[in-house]
């Protein structure tokens, strides 16, 4: 079971392009392999989560309500996680926040009937994937990007995190319907400003976490590639988040 995050301009060209890639990923893991991605969904209507919450039903009545199936992935996501969100045979779960898409013999059971708050915390799909013994297969991937550590952030012992509530339109089984998300800051950190740190806390923990050589690394094509056990590294990026956002 891999989590997978790929640059393909890193990778250079493949056969097939961005689905040859997914064919080799799955062609990697076997039969009984399954292969999983972050979605996330463009979001034109977020400047209305910078107002008052009273105000916000409002200010989404005339929105687009999203709908899992047609959103598009967020763009910073990539190609890869576009082309296999659009292959035949993957699931994608109906959350506008915490959308993901898997393929494989356990891809309903880690995005079946997920939680609606705290989308990346307990019972989420990061929570089932590190559970089920999952791996992180970052292939050329920017050194930020470690989706697991989102789940990490909710097993650290870090006190007065910074939690947001987000307002959302979507389709819902009676229609439209406007549904407010409530998590950690997944966007801006889980501490105030003041507590952060001058880089990126997730690409630090990685450097830090690769420099103990407990990750498998190679090249694939023209990057760079790690594979990672995930518990591993979230039981890394908590104690990590523990010691240095107090």
């Amino acid at each position: 079971m891999v989590f997978v995050h790929a640059s393909l301009r890193r990778l250079g060209p493949v056969e097939g392009g961005a689905a040859g890639v997914v064919a080799a990923v799955e062609q990697a893991v076997g039969p009984e392999g399954t292969l999983m991605m972050i979605l996330g969904a463009v979001n034109d209507d977020d400047w209305v989560n910078r107002h008052p919450e009273a105000e916000r039903a409002a200010l989404l009545a005339d929105a687009v309500p999203f709908d899992s199936a047609s959103a598009p992935v967020l763009p910073e996501v990539g190609v890869l996680a576009e082309v296999m969100r659009t292959l035949p045979g993957t699931v994608v779960n109906d959350h506008p926040e915490g959308r993901f898409a898997a393929r494989g013999r356990l891809a309903h059971h880690l995005l079946d009937d997920l939680p609606w708050d705290d989308y990346y915390g307990p019972g989420s799909a990061l929570d089932r994937f590190v559970a089920a013994g999952g791996r992180v297969l970052r292939l050329g991937a920017n050194p930020d990007t470690v989706t697991v550590l989102h789940f990490a952030e909710y097993c650290a012992d870090v006190r007065d995190t910074v939690r947001v509530r987000r307002h959302r339109k979507v389709n819902g089984p009676d229609g439209p319907r406007i549904v407010v998300v409530e998590c950690l800051d997944d966007e801006n950190g889980i501490v105030p400003d003041d507590r952060q740190p001058a880089e990126d806390y997730f690409a630090i923990i990685l450097r830090e976490y690769l420099a103990t050589g407990r990750a498998s690394t190679g090249t694939v094509g023209g990057a760079r590639a790690e594979l990672i056990e995930s518990a591993d590294i979230v039981e890394f990026g908590s104690r990590w988040m523990s010691a240095n956002l107090r």
